[in-house]
């Protein structure tokens, strides 16, 4: 028999079937057993009669969290008894056969709350379980939903979703980077990505014209609610792209998405409106602003680019400037200059230029960032020069890219798009921990696999690497 998942087990009315999940909850009512069993799809309620005397025996012994297996069958519910809250509330399954495929032990915490009530260490050590709460498949659901939505919607427009390196090398970008010793070539390493950032230009390079991925990106920083050592976003690039090219692919990326699988949500302005650094910074001391009306109400979505960036700041403890966005955000440029000037210009006072970059935000949260991309060699290497970085070091660090650049580099531009806000946002959670499978505490660590862990003498003799207690 075909196994049928719970939420169409109606539509099998005086029929048999066979259905697998969890038990759920158990009633006695008289000499009947009730079983509530679940799985991924809903609820439906077992009924254990006296009369099947073996089938009955054992589900005396059944308890939460078990995963069985029963056949039985599909019978509408005595009038006065259905339940409106289930979308199986009609029927009942008379069960025939039961098997007892695994036997659980008592739970750390209740599994149908919502959890909220539970100590975030405990869910989090026990995360397996968390997950089969309500809240959290459904937050999974969604997310999952949202980035099929995501996929289409770029597939649709002629891009390709290329998968970029998860080993790369260690480059100056803003936080640190999480390193890989190899055992192949000791004393050097590999890093994980802090974004595909370098990649998808190169992507442009090679003329695939327009990219986009599902990407996964590291960064060793501290952590905080709406941050995790290792995130997801939405990586887009495009060639001879303007900048409201990008902001306008976006909006209506969102606009679509929202209208689509968050109806009751309300989008405040469209089209989302495009505020300068300067005139936010001005009006709520922040480049990402809350917009909203109503700030109590969580329905209510104030979308907004923010635009015209300083190209650097200063950063007085390393006496020198860095970019705001990355190194490789181009300047605006006046009318009609040349790149000479251009270079002339901001070497003269590099705190005046502002930058072609491109912030999202929403409801307080920053969701997104992007820029137009140089793409001529000169400037970038002017650019890091400006940063204080030494010809020598920048051909080490960004050589590859340099050159890369000799061989016909169309002008390009994109955006990242943080999955895991913005999906905090729409699920009205606290915390990007609520939406992500297996996330890490506040303190980066892993309290279900115990990591970050020591590893073994014979691993950092093969890295040739010695630990400095």
């Amino acid at each position: 028999m075909t196994r049928l998942w719970i939420k169409d087990a109606s539509q099998y009315l005086n029929q048999e079937v066979s259905l697998y999940g969890w038990v759920d909850s158990r009633r006695d009512h008289g000499k009947i057993i009730f079983i509530d069993l679940r799985d991924k799809t809903g609820i439906v309620q077992l009924v254990f009669s006296p009369d099947k005397k073996e089938v009955y025996e054992l589900a005396d012994k059944l308890r939460s969290e078990w995963v069985i297996e029963i056949r039985g069958k599909v019978n509408a519910r005595p009038k006065g008894m259905e339940n409106p809250k289930l979308t199986t509330g009609t029927i009942e399954i008379e069960v025939g056969s039961l098997q007892v495929l695994a036997e659980a032990k008592t739970p750390p915490f209740d599994i149908s709350s919502d959890g909220k009530e539970i100590g975030e260490d405990l869910r989090l050590k026990y995360r397996y379980l968390d997950l089969r709460r309500e809240r959290m498949r459904k937050n999974l659901n969604h997310r999952s939903q949202l980035i099929k939505f995501i996929r289409d919607y770029f597939t649709e427009k002629d891009f390709i979703e290329v998968e970029t390196p998860h080993l790369t090398k260690s480059t100056p970008e803003g936080a640190r980077d999480y390193v890989v010793p190899s055992r192949l070539d000791p004393g050097k390493f590999y890093a994980l990505p802090q974004s595909p950032q370098q990649y998808k230009q190169l992507l442009m390079v090679a003329g695939l014209e327009r990219y986009f991925q599902i990407a996964r990106c590291f960064r060793d920083e501290d952590t905080r609610g709406d941050r995790q050592p290792e995130f997801t976003q939405l990586d887009v690039e495009m060639d001879f792209p303007q900048q409201e090219d990008i902001i306008s692919l976006i909006e209506n990326l969102y606009k679509d998405l929202i209208t689509k699988l968050y109806p009751e949500k309300k989008i405040q302005q469209f089209p989302f409106p495009r505020l300068t650094y300067q005139e936010v910074i001005a009006k709520y001391h922040t480049d990402k602003p809350d917009l909203r009306e109503d700030k109590n109400n969580q329905n209510e979505l104030a979308f907004a680019f923010v635009v015209d960036f300083p190209l650097f700041e200063w950063k007085e403890e390393e006496k020198r400037f860095d970019a705001v966005h990355h190194p490789f955000t181009r300047p605006k440029f006046n009318e009609g200059e040349s790149i000479k000037k251009v270079i002339e210009r901001i070497k003269k006072d590099p705190s005046q230029p502002l930058a072609q970059q491109y912030d999202f935000v929403l409801n307080g949260y920053e969701i997104g960032g992007g820029s137009i991309r140089i793409h001529e060699p000169e400037l970038l290497e002017a650019i890091f020069e400006i940063m204080g970085h030494k010809k020598e070091a920048i051909y080490q660090k960004f050589g590859h890219l340099l050159e890369a650049f000799q061989y016909g580099v169309p002008p390009h531009g994109g955006i990242a798009l943080g999955l895991d806000r913005i999906m905090m946002i729409l699920e009205n959670e606290p915390s990007i921990r609520e939406v992500i499978a297996f996330p890490k505490t506040g303190d980066g660590r892993d309290l279900m696999m115990n990591a970050p862990s020591e590893i073994d003498a014979k691993q950092l003799k093969e890295l040739r690497l010695k630990i400095e207690k």
